[in-house]
């Protein structure tokens, strides 16, 4: 039976005490006709209907958030766009996380006047993709809700490859109840290097790339390389993102908006990789959410230099690593970390190239990580 408590925090954003009541009283007749309510697989419809009917009478709108900035957080609903800002019932709110409202989320908002409107209300998320604030470490920082994907874009060369960074972007996708794809940019620099980079640092590159796609190939995670130059795998990714909702995340520089505008032929601003430093520039400054011709959507988040995971546990990290379980369970100690204890068998699998050593040193970093606060990986 749906319980009429889910429905009172919706109501509490809108009404005083008084029109609360004569609303629960409509609710109680329309529960009372509604046998439906009772199968559980109806409860979801049941609720979203009360909620279709509760906008529509109090005269409220529903859309889906496309961009916050400091001027505005801006709404798309029924094709139209809206200037929003939150109600102040909603900025009292105490929470965990930094940002109440973000990019994808779906809100309901009523009219201030002809030229303002408040948010009033933000709908439960399906997914979302966060990272612990890299200030505080102590908050939530949401990058992008209801979505379905996330593009998780590394480079190689300019700026270099970073294996340790798509682990990290890979548990929080699974934590926030979404697909990862991996996606290796600017391919075409291995065999068309600019003159700024030695063969060294080629052949380096071109090392732990090789290294990182025969550890994490045999994982069955959807891996493309491809380049914005040569147009590789591009029309791959396209085909990838057709119907669903993506979220691009990544680390600063790595062309998450140049692959956008190629795929889009939108007109995002980019910026060239730094030659002294051989890192990105916060080009993307807001999360921007983009129709995909009526088949989907896609978000463009800011580039990062680090990226903390936030409340994961050991365990967690260790149910990443689904290649360690096997041979976890030979352990000597039922409780073993896999780091420092005798008799350890993922670490003998690790010499014995039974587990490849790169996703051997990824689960160190990550574990040192969890004992750190939460202290995140520095490019």
């Amino acid at each position: 039976m749906a319980k009429t408590d889910d429905y009172l925090d919706f109501e509490e954003s809108f009404f005083g005490k008084k029109e609360k009541r004569e609303s629960r009283k409509e609710r109680h007749l329309f529960r009372s006709k509604d046998r439906s309510k009772f199968k559980k697989s109806n409860q979801d419809q049941f609720k979203r209907q009360f909620q279709k009917t509760f906008i529509q009478k109090r005269n409220l709108k529903r859309g889906r958030v496309l961009e916050i900035t400091k001027e505005e957080i801006l709404v798309s609903s029924e094709n139209k766009f809206y200037s929003c800002s939150l109600k102040g019932t909603l900025k009292k709110e105490k929470l965990t996380q930094k940002n109440l409202i973000i990019v994808g989320d779906f809100v309901v908002f009523e009219e201030e006047n002809h030229h303002l409107h408040l948010i009033s209300h933000v709908e439960k998320r399906t997914s979302f993709l966060s990272r612990a604030d890299h200030f505080s470490k102590r908050k939530e920082q949401l990058l992008a809700a209801n979505i379905n994907q996330v593009i998780i874009v590394a480079s190689v060369c300019s700026p270099s490859f970073k294996p340790f960074l798509i682990d990290r972007y890979m548990i929080a996708t699974k934590k926030g109840n979404m697909k990862p794809i991996i996606v290796i940019n600017k391919i075409d620099l291995l065999s068309h290097p600019p003159p700024e980079l030695q063969k060294k640092e080629i052949e380096l590159e071109k090392a732990l790339l090789n290294g990182f796609l025969e550890a994490y190939s045999p994982l069955k995670i959807p891996l493309l390389l491809v380049s914005n130059v040569t147009g590789e795998n591009i029309h791959k990714l396209q085909e990838i993102m057709q119907k669903k909702s993506s979220v691009f995340s990544g680390q600063s520089g790595v062309g998450k908006s140049s692959l956008i505008n190629t795929i889009l032929k939108t007109c995002l601003p980019i910026k060239k990789v730094k030659q002294k430093t051989n890192k990105g520039s916060h080009t993307t400054v807001a999360a921007k959410l983009i129709s995909i011709a009526g088949k989907g959507f896609c978000i463009d988040t800011p580039g990062i230099k680090s990226f903390g995971m936030w409340n994961v546990s050991d365990q967690e990290i260790l149910n990443h690593f689904q290649d360690f379980l096997p041979f976890a369970l030979s352990c000597k100690f039922s409780n073993c970390t896999h780091v420092h204890e005798p008799g350890c068998n993922v670490k003998h699998a690790v010499q014995e190239k039974k587990i490849h050593k790169l996703r051997y040193h990824s689960y160190l970093a990550l574990i040192s990580d969890t004992r750190e606060c939460h202290a995140p990986y520095s490019s």
